[in-house]
């Protein structure tokens, strides 16, 4: 369906409503605190320049007052992660929502019915699509647009009015059909508000469009850009994935990020571990590593102005067919600008650089450089030998699709 007139839309609430935020609120404070437990009293964890992060949340804590969003990017060794991860933070973060991070999950893991959905919804998840368990995933997927317009400024948009802008974000992101009320759906929408603004992950399911408040612009957003947990004795990475490209060269303004090495919560969920196999372990040595924040213009303001030119290119060559794919944050209709070899390269150039401040942090820890070839998507395409993609590999890692 094609978006409404933004000169006819409704503008959306500044934020859900109450109800919905705290219950938000309750759910990020309440997994922060059993986190925080279990990460400081069942094991030992040592957390490095914490202050780092914290300076960063700091600085965003009034939202009139962000000028851009907040990337955190780490290398991913266990199925809970994140959260647990966050539980470094002292717990009087975990009490402010909308100051906390946004995360992508898996769709078939994390949304399976209302329950598990309300829960990682409140909980500040995305629900993602892995094309190797859908026919909706992919680097373009709604819930990417989500992710790209939460670091963003809905007021910047279009060139319009802040009403008008405001509103086009939000129809655009709107699902006409009315949410799933049986208990083994995962749609859901915001019960106690009148304006009910969702979008839709598959074109038949329901979900709260975070991005359609303005509360929430310049959001932080923290992404595992491995795309699964790999688990290997020498603490190598694998490739990174094309979204957190997306994030860095289509949100406006460009967003901060920090970079985040972790180290240990393969010890508390090891892919090789047995029943009970959903309790974590405990006694585990945990180390948390955080980097300083990037100079996002010295490092990737480059790839933003060839994106930039690459965009206009496409609008000019389309004839003004591309001008919503130019205009409106997220979404990208125009071929070129999805497939094409420039836009490829781009991303791939950006992804290198992504990785390459995570190797930092890694190398603060001690750790001898990785082979460069790690970081090549050829390296890993014949990852596992007869086509297996989870479990143990050949190289004695562990990997597992998230």
């Amino acid at each position: 369906m094609p978006p409404a007139d933004p000169s006819t839309s409704p503008v959306p609430p500044w934020q859900p409503s109450w109800p919905w935020r705290a219950s938000s609120t309750i759910v990020m404070g309440v997994t922060g605190f059993l986190c925080r437990s279990f990460i400081y009293g069942l094991n030992r964890t040592e957390v490095h320049r914490l202050d780092n992060l914290l300076r960063v949340i700091d600085e965003r804590n009034e939202v009139y007052r962000r000028q851009r969003g907040l990337i955190t990017v780490s290398n991913h060794i266990s199925v809970m992660d994140d959260p647990l991860v966050w539980g470094a933070l002292p717990l009087r973060y975990h009490w402010n929502a909308s100051n906390m991070r946004w995360g992508l999950g898996s769709y078939d893991i994390c949304f399976k019915n209302k329950f598990s959905s309300a829960f990682f919804t409140l909980g500040q998840v995305l629900p993602t699509h892995r094309n190797a368990h859908s026919t909706h995933g992919g680097l373009f997927q709604p819930t990417i647009v989500q992710a790209i317009r939460l670091l963003s400024d809905p007021q910047a948009s279009t060139g319009s009015s802040s009403e008008s802008s405001i509103a086009s974000s939000a129809v655009s992101s709107t699902h006409a059909s009315p949410p799933d009320h049986s208990l083994s759906s995962p749609d859901l929408a915001d019960p106690f508000s009148s304006n009910h603004l969702t979008y839709s992950t598959n074109g038949t399911d329901t979900f709260p469009a975070p991005a359609a408040y303005a509360s929430r612009k310049h959001s932080w957003v923290h992404i595992f850009p491995e795309g699964k947990i790999h688990q290997k004795s020498d603490k190598t990475m694998r490739y990174f994935k094309w979204g957190v490209a997306r994030l860095i060269l289509e949100s406006e303004p460009c967003p901060d990020m920090l970079p985040i090495w972790l180290e240990g919560f393969d010890q508390c969920l090891h892919e090789s571990r047995g029943w009970p196999r959903a309790i974590p372990r405990s006694g585990a040595n945990i180390s948390i590593s955080f980097g300083e924040k990037v100079d996002m213009e010295s490092r990737f303001g480059d790839l933003r102005e060839r994106w930039k030119m690459i965009k206009e290119s496409a609008l000019r060559e389309g004839g003004g067919r591309g001008t919503l794919a130019v205009s409106e944050i997220g979404v990208l209709e125009d071929e070129e600008l999805k497939y094409g070899a420039e836009a490829v390269e781009l991303r791939k150039e950006v992804t290198m650089r992504v990785r390459q401040e995570v190797l930092e942090v890694r190398k603060s820890r001690g750790l001898p450089d990785e082979d460069p070839k790690a970081g090549l998507v050829e390296t890993w395409r014949a990852e596992g030998g007869l086509g297996k993609t989870e479990g143990r590999m050949d190289d004695g890692s562990w990997v597992r699709d998230t």
